[in-house]
């Protein structure tokens, strides 16, 4: 019982320390750099075995639950408001685009091969973020055609000024409409949904109807001690979809590729 109270500790003094340093960077920028390596140590704590094990036995729990969505709620808000800095800094030309380029370049590359994406591949992404650096790199590495989602309007339009700082504007389209009201949707060949996209059946639901039947999809998702900075993927699955798992380099999160089982021959 012991270490089920340890472990307790350390979500809630991670929610804290969070939800403090994305106080204090709101009022101090300098501090953006303190909520970095925060929620570098979140991925960390993710990663550690022996936390994993203490998941293992106490994650199922009322209570570990209940801390485990306030952290999740909260680094989630964080990491939004740590993107909105970013994205202002690459505006501003104060970020090195090539070095930024080249490490998400390598920590998506095995994506890239497993999701089969092209130059004439026709990409929507849901849940791009302020600094889209996953749709930037696809639109770098593959010239492809890019069309990115999301719900918040502040990101949409910053998304907008980072790819046209990088001179990526001309392929990448950004929007804030709802998924429905996407006519896109009947032409995408690869759909990407982000993990911090909560409601992810409630997407593939809007999108089984829509699609081509050759249409690819890929999702990010975090179950487990992967839900501290993730939403999680329910298993139930519909019999409609085949699902196949591919490596998520970056280790804090998982990646699948959904295919409608009716394009399969």
């Amino acid at each position: 019982m012991k270490s089920k109270y340890a472990f307790l500790l350390s979500l809630r003094s991670l929610e804290y320390e969070i939800k403090q340093l994305s106080a204090y960077a709101k009022e101090h920028e300098e501090c953006f750099d303190l909520l970095q390596m925060k929620l570098d140590a979140l991925c960390q704590f993710m990663t550690i075995e022996e936390n994993d094990k203490q998941w293992l036995e106490w994650g199922g729990q009322e209570e570990i639950q209940l801390y485990v969505e306030q952290l999740r709620e909260t680094s989630v808000q964080a990491l939004c408001d740590m993107e909105k800095y970013q994205s202002g800094l690459a505006i501003e030309q104060r970020l090195n685009v090539s070095e930024y380029i080249e490490i998400l370049s390598r920590s998506v590359r095995n994506e890239l091969r497993d999701f089969r994406i092209g130059h004439r591949s026709k990409v929507l992404f849901i849940g791009s973020g302020a600094f889209p650096l996953s749709a930037l790199t696809i639109a770098h590495e593959t010239h492809a055609t890019i069309v990115c989602l999301d719900i918040d309007p502040e990101a949409v339009e910053q998304g907008r000024k980072v790819a046209e700082t990088w001179g990526l504007g001309d392929r990448i389209i950004f929007s804030g409409k709802p998924l429905k009201e996407i006519s896109f949707v009947n032409e995408a060949t690869h759909i990407v949904i982000a993990s911090l996209v909560r409601n992810k059946l409630d997407v593939l639901n809007d999108l089984k109807e829509k699609i081509q039947p050759g249409t690819r999809i890929m999702m990010r998702y975090g179950n487990g001690l992967k839900s501290l900075f993730n939403y999680p993927l329910e298993e139930d699955l519909s019999d409609d979809w085949r699902r196949t798992a591919i490596s998520a380099g970056e280790g804090f999160y998982e990646t699948i590729i959904i295919e409608p089982k009716h394009s399969i021959v």
